[in-house]
């Protein structure tokens, strides 16, 4: 069974807010059973999974990883922003999990389509890019938490003045000329439609999706601002 399951059977019972001692009990199994189930030792039965479902009020899709939606259908870009709201119970830990889903769900998406391209330029570019993004994240986390700028050769100073975004920038310039290049060349792209996103893609041909539609609606009221 996928690691999601012992993964998200635990956080939605954190989330509740009960013990395992308590799921256990409302569960109809023992403590150590359950014990077992969430921390991947053991994989339950269908009848355990429905009981599950019923008590979480979620679906079996979203207790098994296969969809970010608890109802087992597709969130919307109000659905993923509204659970970042301080009224709402997902949050913590549980939204850090969905959002983590989304991201590398997208990303593996991506990075299975640029290796049909057989192209190591376009795959390293893209690295580059999201390489720089994390790098930027977690060194700003890294100094709001007061942590040891030892750890970095690069200066602070220069992180601050937006190197590491600039160079994400021409690892953009150096991508889209790949595939222009590619395209000269009359490469082979693959499909790239909704529909055959979904299709090759079960699961994670929704993160990206998502990923996708969020970021066009951030831009689109750019615009309309």
């Amino acid at each position: 069974m996928k690691t999601e399951f012992p993964r998200t059977l635990s956080l939605l019972r954190q989330e509740r807010g009960v013990s395992q001692r308590t799921a256990a009990g409302d569960l109809g199994i023992s403590q150590a059973l359950l014990s077992h189930y969430e921390n991947g030792i053991r994989e339950p039965g269908l009848a355990f999974v429905v009981r599950a479902c019923e008590y979480y009020h979620v679906s079996a899709d979203f207790l098994l990883g296969r969809t970010l939606s608890r109802e087992g259908g597709a969130l919307t870009d109000d659905d993923i922003l509204n659970m970042a709201d301080q009224g709402n119970i997902l949050r913590g830990s549980v939204l850090a999990t969905l959002q983590s889903k989304l991201i590398s769900g997208a990303v593996s998406v991506l990075f299975d389509l640029l290796g049909k391209l057989n192209d190591k330029a376009a795959v390293n570019e893209a690295a580059q890019m999201l390489n720089g993004a994390i790098y930027i994240l977690f060194r700003r986390l890294h100094r709001a938490a007061g942590g040891n700028e030892a750890m970095f050769s690069a200066p602070a100073e220069l992180v601050a003045m937006g190197l590491p975004a600039a160079e994400m920038k021409l690892a953009e310039a150096r991508y889209v000329r790949t595939l222009e290049a590619l395209r000269e060349r009359e490469a082979v792209f693959p499909e790239l439609t909704g529909e055959s996103l979904s299709k090759n893609y079960p699961g994670s041909g929704q993160c990206i999706t998502q990923v996708l539609h969020s970021a066009d609606a951030k831009a689109a009221g750019l615009v309309k601002e």
